[in-house]
């Protein structure tokens, strides 16, 4: 008995695995009725299963746990939406990962205007870590922001910004330069933290509009030379390295 509650995992944390999205949107599948445990509807969040012997379905079709997961690194450009499935847009980041049959999904969202790095995998436990903010995983964007940003709006942003959902965790800021023919300031700025639209936010409150913001590095991983709306598969290493930054052991992440 002792080894088959050993292997009950909760139905989120198994369809997370799975590839259907972080935890948060497997709950939602859950409480939307679309999923079945052996052939009965399921809504209630606390329900656990064993992935190998009981049959989980979503909207009908069985879930199958891959046997090695995907990690997935693009720079995405301007103009295209952080979303596998979007009626309403023009292009999301799904229609640039041609030659991709892993279920991957991005791990956090990046504004339709924002560019930059952004992590795509179907490994749940890991996407979940990453974007909780008791790991504390940083971010660092280069922002571009209207007007000549003097020293008291640095201290602010540093220190921790009141926002309508409360005061921001202290970021690390640095003025890269001004640009006298734009009129507009260049700031790197990073933050461990992953609110809504949060480094527009901040930089609103102290009084400096963004013109444009671009993701450098996402915890450990940098673009590098990576093309803009290009893609690529994370080294070994550099699963490894996302691994340790959350505390998961190599083998969970699939390394």
């Amino acid at each position: 008995m002792q080894d088959m509650n050993n292997q009950l995992q909760r139905l989120q944390k198994i369809l997370a695995q799975a590839g259907y999205g972080s935890r948060r949107a497997c709950e939602q599948l859950i409480l939307q009725g679309r999923v079945r445990l052996n052939g009965q509807v399921v809504t209630q969040l606390g329900t656990r299963a064993n992935p190998q012997s009981d049959v989980i379905e979503v909207d009908g079709k069985r879930v199958q746990l891959p046997k090695q997961h995907t990690y997935i690194l693009l720079h995405k450009p301007a103009g295209v939406v952080t979303t596998r499935r979007d009626p309403h847009a023009t292009r999301t980041v799904k229609d640039l990962l041609q030659g991709v049959s892993a279920p991957v999904f991005p791990v956090g969202r990046l504004d339709a205007d924002t560019t930059g790095a952004l992590l795509l995998t179907d490994d749940g436990d890991l996407a979940y870590r990453l974007m909780h903010p008791r790991y504390g995983v940083p971010k660092t964007y280069l922002v571009e922001v209207r007007g000549e940003v003097g020293e008291e709006a640095i201290c602010r942003l540093k220190k921790g910004v009141q926002l309508e959902d409360g005061i921001t965790a202290p970021a690390q800021v640095q003025k890269v330069r001004y640009l006298t023919d734009r009129k507009t300031t260049l700031l790197r700025l990073t933050i461990h933290e992953g609110r809504k639209r949060q480094v527009k936010r901040m930089c609103q409150a102290v009084g400096y509009p963004v013109v444009r913001l671009h993701r450098e590095r996402f915890g450990p991983l940098t673009l590098r030379n990576l093309p803009v709306g290009a893609w690529r598969y994370l080294t070994a290493e550099e699963v490894a390295n996302l691994c340790r930054a959350v505390g998961l052991p190599g083998q969970t992440c699939g390394c």
